[in-house]
């Protein structure tokens, strides 16, 4: 894999990340009922583009994994 993939797999991967720890917090957070679902929502959204551009460069199952380990290591907000 050339180094320009691998930069962009790396800002993808760096993006669901954020998007995910960014849902996670939102649960536990001071926003309620339709804002907070809209919220997360639109960050499940994004997420969801961030997996498509994964899946074009690295392709469907790798793309996957990388998702599920970042919903296996995002850390759970107390």
């Amino acid at each position: 894999m050339d180094e320009h993939i691998k930069s962009e797999v790396a800002r993808l991967r760096a993006q669901i990340e954020q998007e995910h720890a960014a849902c996670v917090w939102a649960l536990s957070g001071l926003a309620s009922g339709t804002a907070q679902h809209f919220f997360i929502q639109r960050r499940f959204r994004q997420m969801d583009a961030a997996h498509r551009s994964l899946t074009k460069l690295i392709g469907e199952e790798e793309a996957t994994t990388i998702v599920c380990e970042v919903f296996d290591r995002t850390p759970k907000r107390q």
